[in-house]
């Protein structure tokens, strides 16, 4: 099957969606599909106002429209609500080409947290922008809950996975500072609500690894935590082995791949009982969920990290893949080339 991704949301961003994409396309091809993926670098972009990791693509409908016809996809998936999605979204429905979308990050949770928009002109948006596709796939069940609470109809589940081989337990000094050593990883961002972790009051000492709108601040107002940037992922996977607990204090993620990675790299995980932690975590014992973030702490120090890894091996992006690849809607292909010949 041929597919195509069309995604807003890609290098030079380090987050869960370009690393969910990356993965994806990687396991597709070793079932044998083919898979292009459309993204910003094919455009002439700009920087998103307070986020200028995010590129914004310019002008794209002319560009888009002919890769879509030359690739002459089985499946089309559209990945962000961005520009490109836009674009994408407008071409298939004109012509009549079934599409699958995705529901990646809590928009309009970010967008309350950055600039007060309420949350209902932001979902108004999104089931909008979501009700033509034939399936939106949501990373868990209790996300896939939330959008049908706010009127989607059409909502699959398709969950996420870990890289086994890179994220594993190892004897790593990489953080050489005072123990506990406890550790977040992620967009340094208000919606990521680090503060939250940065104010506690723990023994040892505190790690945060990202970057973000929010970092150069939090460097201020919390200068006796330590600091790392963006990192590869067989360096990453070092810093998560290194760590004695992962603290997770987002209260908006959709699920939250780091929580994945550091379960595989042995280190419990320390998290709010809200959705993304709930989800990864459920009824097992690789972590500890509590309002009282500083008692999850402490009590995710007294979890084993063989139980941390077992939790994680639950999880694959081979399985994850096939999900998505069942809920994708593949056209015949004498009705692709009579688009393509229309366009």
């Amino acid at each position: 099957m041929k597919v195509m991704i069309v995604t807003d949301a890609w290098e030079p961003q380090v987050n869960g969606v370009v690393r969910t994409l990356k993965n994806t396309t990687r396991e597709l091809t070793a079932l044998g599909h083919q898979v292009d993926l459309l993204t910003p670098l094919e455009f002439r972009t700009i920087p998103c106002p307070t986020y200028p990791e995010i590129r914004l693509s310019l002008f794209p409908t002319r560009r888009l429209h002919e890769r879509i016809n030359t690739f002459g996809p089985d499946a089309l998936h559209i990945a962000t609500e961005g520009p490109l999605g836009l674009v994408a979204r407008n071409y298939a429905i004109k012509h009549n080409l079934p599409f699958t979308t995705a529901y990646h990050t809590r928009f309009p949770e970010y967008v309350q947290a950055r600039f007060g928009v309420p949350l209902t002109a932001t979902y108004r948006f999104l089931r909008w922008f979501h009700k033509p596709s034939l399936a939106v796939m949501a990373p868990t069940p209790v996300v896939k809950s939330d959008l049908e609470k706010f009127g989607f109809t059409n909502v699959v589940l398709w969950t996420r996975g870990v890289d086994l081989d890179i994220f594993h337990p190892m004897e790593s000094k990489v953080l050489n500072t005072a123990r506990p050593i406890f550790l977040y990883v992620g967009r340094v961002a208000v919606e990521k609500n680090v503060e939250a972790f940065l104010k506690l009051d723990l023994p040892g000492s505190k790690w945060v690894c990202g970057e973000g709108p929010a970092l150069a601040e939090l460097k201020s107002r919390y200068p006796d935590a330590n600091y790392l940037g963006v990192l590869s992922q067989p360096e990453l996977a070092k810093v998560y082995a290194a760590a004695d607990v992962f603290v997770f204090p987002s209260r908006t993620d959709t699920f939250g791949l780091v929580l994945l990675e550091a379960l595989a790299c042995g280190t419990p995980v320390a998290a709010y009982p809200v959705t993304g932690p709930i989800d990864v975590l459920g009824t097992g014992h690789a972590g500890a969920m509590n309002e009282d973030l500083r008692e999850a702490c402490l009590d995710a120090l007294r979890i084993d990290r063989a139980t941390a890894r077992e939790w994680a091996e639950r999880f694959s992006w081979a399985a994850a893949s096939e999900q998505f690849a069942a809920h994708l809607k593949p056209r015949p292909r004498a009705q692709m080339r009579e688009t393509s010949a229309a366009a």
